[in-house]
C-alpha cells in the first residue's frame, strides 16, 4: 500500500531517523531526509531507494549548530515540496559528545545542545508553519527524552556550573514545553503538535559512545515514533508528552504557563538576535 503522505525527518541519517526513514519509505511514504553531512546524507538516501525499491528520497543539508543554515533549511524544504505531513523534529547532541564536561557554543554563540536540539528545530518548525497548514491536518513530532531538566532564566546558556547533562535535559524539556505552547496556538485540526521519548538508551551512535550499552531497541523508538507521526488513532490528539507509546508527565516546569511563554518570547529574541548577527 503507498502512503501519499509527505514527511521530514531532522537527522536521518544515522539512528533513530534513519530506522524511522526505512520504516516509513517500506510503506510507500514520500520522504525528505535531513542531515548534515552530505556525503552521509547522500549514502542514506540511495540506501533506502535501493532497499525498498522506491524513488530516491529528496534531501536537504543543514548544520543545526547555526541558525543561519536553519532558516535556509526552512526555505530548501519548501522549495522541495508542495505539501508537509508531517515534521519529525528528531536532530539532536547526547549528554556526552561533543565533551559533555565543556560548555560549547553554537556558531550563534549559544550554549550548543540548547541551540541544536532545542533552538534550532523551534525556529524550523516557525519557518515551516504556512506549508504544514497548507497541507492540514499534518503534524509535529518532536522526539525528546524522558532526561529533563528545570530551565534557570538567569543562566539559561548554563554558563555556570556547566554539565552535559543538565544542558541535555534542559534542551529537551524546552521542547516539550514549546511544544505544548505552539499546540495551544494551533488549532488542532490544522496542526498538531506532540513531543515523546521514544525509548530508553536505544542502541543508536551516541548512546553506544556513551554508555556502551543499550536497553531499549531501536524498533521500540520507531514504533514510537510512528504512531505519532502518522496513526489515525492519535489524529486532532495535541500539546501531549508520551514515554514511548504511553502519555505521560514531562517536569512540572512543563505546565507552568507563565514559563512557557516566558520560554517562547526569550527564543524569538535569540533567533531574532541570530538573524540579526548574521
Amino acid at each position: 500500500m503507498t502512503d501519499q503522505r509527505t514527511v521530514l525527518i531532522t537527522g536521518a541519517t544515522d539512528g533513530l531517523g534513519r530506522a524511522l526513514a526505512h520504516r516509513l519509505a517500506s510503506e510507500g511514504t514520500t520522504l525528505i531526509l535531513h542531515g548534515r553531512d552530505p556525503d552521509r546524507l547522500a549514502r542514506a538516501a540511495d540506501e533506502i531507494q535501493t532497499a525498498h525499491s522506491v524513488p530516491r528520497p529528496r534531501t536537504v543539508q543543514a548544520d543545526l549548530a547555526e541558525l543561519a543554515q536553519v532558516r535556509r533549511l526552512a526555505d530548501d524544504v519548501q522549495q522541495a515540496t508542495d505539501r508537509l505531513d508531517v515534521l519529525v523534529s528528531n536532530a539532536g547532541i547526547g549528554t556526552g559528545a561533543p565533551d559533555g564536561r565543556t560548555r560549547q557554543a553554537s556558531v550563534d554563540g549559544y550554549e550548543l545542545r540548547f541551540a541544536v536540539n532545542y533552538l534550532a528545530g523551534f525556529l524550523l518548525t516557525l519557518g515551516l508553519l504556512p506549508l504544514l497548514r497548507r497541507s492540514a491536518p499534518a503534524r509535529v513530532v518532536n522526539v525528546a527524552s524522558l532526561g529533563q531538566h528545570p530551565l534557570d532564566f538567569d543562566d539559561l546558556m548554563i554558563e555556570r556550573g556547566y554539565n552535559g547533562g543538565r544542558a541535555y535535559g534542559q534542551s529537551k524539556l524546552a521542547q516539550i514545553m514549546s511544544g505544548f505552547e505552539l499546540a495551544g496556538q494551533l488549532p488542532a485540526a490544522e496542526i498538531t503538535v506532540n513531543s515523546l521519548h521514544p525509548g530508553t538508551y536505544m542502541p543508536t551512535k551516541i548512546v553506544l559512545a556513551e554508555i556502551g550499552r543499550h536497553v531499549d531497541s531501536l524498533d521500540v523508538g520507531v514504533a514510537a515514533t510512528h504512531r505519532l507521526a502518522l496513526s489515525p488513532d492519535l489524529a486532532g490528539t495535541t500539546g501531549r508528552f508520551y514515554d514511548r507509546t504511553r502519555e505521560a508527565a514531562p517536569n512540572a516546569q512543563a505546565f507552568d504557563k507563565q514559563v512557557r511563554t516566558a520560554l517562547w518570547t526569550r527564543s524569538l529574541d535569540l533567533i531574532d538576535r541570530a538573524g540579526l548577527a548574521g
